[in-house]
């Protein structure tokens, strides 16, 4: 995982519930918690942007609801700013879900574009992805 050159306004905390764009058999998921970030006590952890999630499935195939997988946040519709002076936003938000840690994909299609700064920090999902903004 590379570190990320642009600021990313973090949009999502715990308990968020977050569509996913891939075809792993998930509808949406339920952020459970955030990995490689450090807060103060009492503070609720936030993410955004290229951040790896543990996620519970809410709704999707009956195999999968209920289990705890990984993903990837990709789409966010809170603007962040990149180091060029531009601001980005989506329309939606979406996430991946991951097979494992390590950011190889559990779909094989993702539905719409994919944020630069989830691509350079993943190369497997960059790997996929039809359109990468």
């Amino acid at each position: 995982m590379k570190a990320l050159k642009a600021n990313v306004t973090n949009a999502f905390q715990k308990e968020t519930r977050i569509p996913t764009c891939d075809n792993s058999g998930a509808k949406e998921l339920r952020i459970i918690s955030f990995y490689n970030r450090n807060t103060s006590k009492g503070r609720v952890p936030t993410g955004g942007v290229g951040d790896l999630i543990q996620a519970s499935v809410c709704k999707g195939n009956p195999e999968m609801r209920k289990q705890v997988v990984f993903a990837v946040i990709v789409r966010q519709k809170k603007e962040y700013r990149r180091p060029n002076g531009e601001r980005v936003k989506f329309e939606d938000n979406a996430a991946v879900v991951l097979k494992d840690e390590k950011g190889n994909p559990k779909g094989t299609m993702f539905k719409g574009p994919i944020a630069k700064e989830a691509a350079d920090r993943w190369p497997p999902i960059s790997k996929m992805a039809s359109i990468i903004l």
